[in-house]
């Protein structure tokens, strides 16, 4: 892979971004693309490097997106005729440049370490802090009364946070006992967390959820609060306690998400145009090819498409156009 793209890889792994690594694996004559060629793909839809040509750019960014929003790999397969490379574990979508070919892409997303944030330092605290290390989270604490030496698996141990210190997408766990409920939550509800659990009675929770409600927190925000946290498992012990919220964890990060009325959401895809000219999909975040006419904004999968579309606009459906 070229330096500029690893250095590019570092940065934005430094900053927790989440991104896509893009590689030709194979290719047939006469696509462009080389075994090796390499890009990336930024959160956004910035594409750097290469992987093919513009049509076949215009597919990597969408697929690029589609993995960093559901964090699964996969592995392309770009044809003049795809039904004929439909093979298990293979994603084969149409390769409509000019110049035709076949090219197999790996597109490898790249993902934050999950966080693991938890207000207290009860005993199932400090089990739910060993079970998250030893699973992979990055594991901060927040207590006035903790020290590292409590926390040896935490990789920090602070005595407060502040609503802009809480990571974006954290999975957040209170569990301050009574003490410290209120501006714990308050802290967390707003920055977005993956999960927000509380460890408190319903009875508990209900009046927390009025004092809540008072300060301004929103019905959506207090609609995500998990409480009491954890999975319905009959535990009793902080062991069992820890293992149950681990588990309810795994569970919302692993399935897809449900609505307040338990539906399931479906994870929301890139939005996309169709290119006029050739009937590719294209996405519009970073799209590197588009056109206005008459208060309409086209896009294109590469140059060409453009180049056609623009010689002959009334040749081409309106329909696919997105209106600015």
């Amino acid at each position: 892979m070229r330096p500029d793209l690893l250095t590019l890889a570092a940065s934005l792994a430094a900053r927790e971004e989440r991104f896509a690594l893009v590689t030709v694996v194979r290719r047939e004559s006469p696509s462009s693309a080389r075994v090796g060629d390499a890009a990336l793909v930024t959160g956004a839809g910035d594409y750097h490097g290469w992987a093919g040509g513009g049509c076949t750019r215009s597919t990597v960014v969408r697929e690029a997106l589609r993995a960093i929003a559901d964090g699964e790999p996969r592995l392309l397969s770009l044809s003049p005729e795809p039904e004929e490379g439909q093979r298990a574990g293979v994603v084969a979508l149409p390769m409509t440049c000019d110049s035709g070919g076949t090219v197999e892409i790996y597109v490898e997303p790249v993902l934050p370490v999950a966080r693991l944030l938890l207000f207290g330092s009860s005993p199932a605290v400090r089990v739910l802090a060993r079970i998250g290390h030893a699973m992979g989270y990055r594991v901060e604490v927040v207590d006035p009364d903790a020290d590292k030496a409590s926390f040896p698996e935490a990789e920090r141990v602070l005595q407060s946070i502040a609503p802009e210190g809480v990571p974006r997408g954290a999975h957040v766990l209170v569990a301050t006992m009574g003490e410290r409920d209120l501006d714990a939550i308050e802290a967390v509800a707003g920055s977005a967390p993956a999960y927000l659990g509380v460890i408190a009675s319903g009875k508990r929770f209900a009046q927390l959820r009025d004092a809540l409600r008072a300060r301004g927190v929103s019905r959506e925000a207090l609609e995500r609060i998990v409480a009491p946290a954890g999975l319905d498992i009959g535990a009793r012990s902080p062991e069992e306690i820890a293992v149950s919220i681990m588990a309810q964890i795994v569970e919302r990060r692993r399935r897809p998400a449900v609505d307040a009325s338990g539906i399931s959401a479906p994870a929301q895809a890139p939005r996309e145009a169709i290119d006029p000219v050739c009937g590719m999909s294209v996405t519009i975040a970073g799209a590197g090819h588009t056109a206005e006419v008459n208060a309409v904004r086209y896009y294109f999968c590469c140059a060409g498409c453009r180049t056609k579309f623009l010689a002959e606009p009334s040749r081409y459906p309106a329909a696919r156009a997105v209106r600015s």
